[in-house]
């Protein structure tokens, strides 16, 4: 069974900077997609970032210009780097992964980023 851990959330101020880090338990060289999503209180699931094995990445609009997705496949870990973080951006932070076309994503267990001052 593959696992995805999650870290990196905190409490940061508005204007701040975290990196969110998502490590699997087996290699991630020839994953479909893998990405990030959140949940603020109340609200549905977002898509926030993807990154496919050929390297594209799409981004919500709320994100771009701020975040930014990358992979490193010797530490099968993605991250999401977050720059300038507003309050609204205040959620729950999960990754996912696709490790083929047409199999079911696998989730991890989420990080939570407050947004505050």
């Amino acid at each position: 069974q593959v696992q995805l851990v999650e870290s990196g959330g905190n409490l940061v101020q508005p204007g701040g900077s975290l990196r969110l880090s998502c490590a699997a338990s087996r290699t991630i060289f020839e994953v479909y997609d893998m990405g990030w999503y959140r949940q603020a209180p109340g609200k549905q699931r977002e898509l926030v970032a993807t990154l496919t094995s050929g390297g594209s990445t799409n981004y919500a609009d709320a994100v771009k210009g701020r975040f930014t997705i990358s992979r490193d496949n010797a530490k099968n870990t993605v991250y999401l780097q977050m720059n300038t973080l507003k309050p609204e951006d205040t959620a729950v932070y999960y990754c996912y992964a696709v490790f083929r076309l047409g199999s079911y994503p696998v989730w991890g267990q989420g990080t939570q980023v407050t947004v505050s001052s």
